[in-house]
């Protein structure tokens, strides 16, 4: 599909190879799609710990796919978080650059933490830390439909479990309610159950003294549990999170049926009706709230807004607003409109077609198995 107008998603990942592995600006106007660095085999192998590191991102990324991940560095005695903002997609995260970048800031006392990132929202992961549980804890969670996509041992005895509830991103609300609950249910720690909680990177040492072995010696980060797909009660768990906000969860609706919902509530006109409520005062205020939310302007200074179009049109549908007045906010709101776009009716059309599309996107596969001790 071609893009949302003359800066597509698909140009929009800034190159984050820099010395300090940073991605600033995404996204930027103009900028390109990181290319890893080339590895070779002998490069790769003679670094045993570099290859572990890279096989256990890898399976972590591998159950848990997204379009790009939030990396946060803290070091461990400090407590102080590495300066910069890293939103890298997995392919970057997997590069060997930014593996030597992570191990580097590793040793040097940083505990790497990641997330699977959608800008203001949950990304449809619920992260359930099990300090201290039961060791059957895991069997019972997946006797109740609540099956992990992935198990990471963040030291001996300590585990952190993350479940797919969506396939698609969630509210805020939506998602702590939903954390809350898992945690309870499981004994799991309830100050880390809420929607943009961070876990552990696979691959990598907890720097954390009270973790340390008799030795000195950090323990490493394992992967003890990987797969792909929802968990089977997930739905349900996200139909009776948004009960008590009053909405209705998108992912409760097949593709098809979004599509025919969306198209009932105002569909994708040639031409802005100009709702009665949408008056140019009300656009920009909802524009301006979304920015906000979003933390647009604080975190990228040069933001290209075809794609915040999308992210605010995608907030919108999800709350349900009609067609037309997304449309309509997005026309009267958004900087500079229609700015370089030579046919803004069409650009607005294709911009909501695509929030409905990746709104609608369907699960990923239920089974797709894969475990080994770490």
């Amino acid at each position: 599909m071609a893009g949302i107008g003359a800066n597509s998603l698909g140009a929009t990942v800034q190159n984050p190879g820099t010395s300090l592995g940073r991605l600033e600006g995404f996204p930027v106007k103009g900028a390109f799609a990181c290319q890893p660095a080339p590895e070779t085999a002998a490069n790769v192998c003679s670094d045993r710990g570099l290859l572990f590191s890279l096989r256990a991102i890898s399976r972590q990324l591998v159950a848990m796919p997204c379009d790009c991940y939030l990396i946060r560095l803290v070091h461990d005695r400090s407590r102080k978080a590495l300066p910069g903002q890293r939103l890298w997609t997995a392919a970057q995260l997997l590069s060997e650059p930014i593996v030597r970048f992570l191990r580097a800031r590793n040793r040097d006392g940083y505990d790497v933490y990641f997330q699977p990132y959608v800008p203001g929202c949950n990304a449809g992961y619920i992260l359930v830390d099990l300090d201290q549980t039961q060791p059957t804890v895991l069997d019972l969670m997946r006797a109740n439909g609540h099956e992990p996509c992935t198990v990471i041992e963040t030291s001996p005895g300590r585990l952190q479990a993350w479940i797919r509830v969506s396939p698609q991103w969630l509210p805020p609300a939506v998602a702590t309610i939903i954390a809350r609950q898992l945690a309870q249910m499981y004994q799991g720690d309830r100050a880390s159950a809420d929607w943009r909680h961070v876990g552990r990177l696979a691959g990598l040492t907890n720097q954390k003294p009270q973790r340390r072995w008799a030795s000195g010696r950090a323990p490493w980060v394992k992967v003890l549990y990987a797969r792909v797909g929802l968990a089977s009660q997930g739905r349900s768990l996200v139909e009776a999170a948004c009960q008590p906000l009053a909405f209705t969860p998108m992912c409760s609706f097949s593709p098809r049926q979004t599509g025919a919902r969306i198209a009932e509530r105002g569909g994708w006109p040639a031409h802005d009706p100009l709702p009665a409520t949408v008056t140019p005062d009300r656009a920009i205020a909802v524009y301006q709230t979304w920015l906000q939310r979003l933390q647009i302007r604080r975190r990228f200074p040069h933001p290209d807004w075809s794609i915040v179009d999308l992210w605010i049109a995608k907030q919108l549908l999800w709350q349900n607003v009609p067609a037309a007045e997304v449309q309509s906010i997005l026309r009267r709101a958004s900087p500079q409109f229609p700015r370089t776009h030579a046919d803004p009716d069409d650009y607005l059309r294709r911009t909501l077609a695509r929030a409905a599309q990746e709104l609608a996107r369907a699960p990923f596969p239920a089974r797709g198995v894969g475990r080994d001790s770490g």
